[in-house]
């Protein structure tokens, strides 16, 4: 049984995104309307209002990080850090073309959150925090940020049966690349999805006031190869999981993949299950 290595699982998450920079930005569009209710959600827990001062972790191209910003105002004020500089640095073209002057950008490890203790009104996380290693770490350093009565709030998937567009290549390609599931407490997409762990995750970290919504939140696209040419050109992961196969089995679970969401089309087009969670509390 292989162990897991959490500095090891760091560095390769960090070149996944590096590589897959690029394609997040360019599915920017797609990407706002597919989260655009979970982080209108997010950003209402959040509390974000006019003036004020918002840290965002694992920001990827800032998306979340300029309506932010615009609920912030001019007075207002948004960190947006990630692990990857590569896609900051679209983070920062987002908040350009957006005309924002009030978004900074920094590389930092969202389990080492070298900012102002106490410095941030409110600190929000769009589909980040389930990739942490230690997400104790991260919540404590989340936590450290805030000010008193300070709030966060972060989006996560739910359960893998509920986010069929996702889980279904992820088991496709841990059958073909004959991997384990990943072990209770590893990051993963659902690992904060089952009832009950996200509330004990953040009441652990000294979190009050928790609430947990579920936001439906439906893959829509033309078809089934649109969600396949999105899932390999942008997420990571899954080339991650498919490294030990040879070019032509990678193929082979591509099609596979394709084939296995074609049962969420219907003559109107694509509409995959997903069902987002937005985790809130309060310091």
């Amino acid at each position: 049984m292989t162990t897991f290595n959490a500095q090891q699982y760091k560095s390769t998450t960090r070149a996944q995104w590096e590589d897959a920079a690029e394609a997040w930005d360019r599915w920017g569009p797609f990407i706002e309307n597919w989260l655009g209710q979970a982080t209108r959600r997010m950003l209402d827990a959040a509390g974000i209002t006019t003036g004020s001062r918002v840290l965002d972790v694992a920001a990827g191209a800032g998306g979340q990080s300029v309506a932010a910003a615009r609920r912030a105002g001019p007075s207002g004020h948004v960190l947006a850090t990630d692990i990857s500089p590569a896609i900051l640095k679209y983070a920062a073209k987002a908040a350009a073309d957006a005309g924002i002057a009030t978004i900074a950008t920094r590389e930092l490890d969202g389990e080492h959150l070298d900012v102002t203790p106490d410095g941030y009104d409110a600190v929000i996380s769009r589909v980040g925090l389930i990739y942490f290693p230690d997400q104790q770490a991260a919540l404590a350093g989340m936590r450290a940020a805030l000010r008193p009565g300070g709030k966060l709030s972060a989006v996560v998937y739910s359960t893998a049966d509920r986010n069929g567009f996702f889980s279904i290549p992820v088991g496709i390609i841990r059958r073909r690349a004959q991997l384990p599931p990943p072990a209770p407490g590893q990051p993963g997409p659902f690992s904060l999805g089952t009832p009950g762990v996200a509330e004990q995750v953040l009441a652990t970290a000294g979190f009050k006031e928790v609430t947990v919504e579920t936001v439906p939140s439906p893959v829509r696209m033309r078809g089934a190869d649109d969600c396949v040419r999105f899932e390999r050109e942008s997420f990571g992961a899954l080339h991650q999981m498919m490294s030990g196969l040879s070019e032509a089995e990678r193929e082979d679970t591509w099609t596979e993949i394709g084939q296995a969401l074609a049962q969420f089309e219907d003559p109107e087009g694509f509409v995959g299950p997903c069902e987002m969670l937005v985790v809130s509390g309060v310091r």
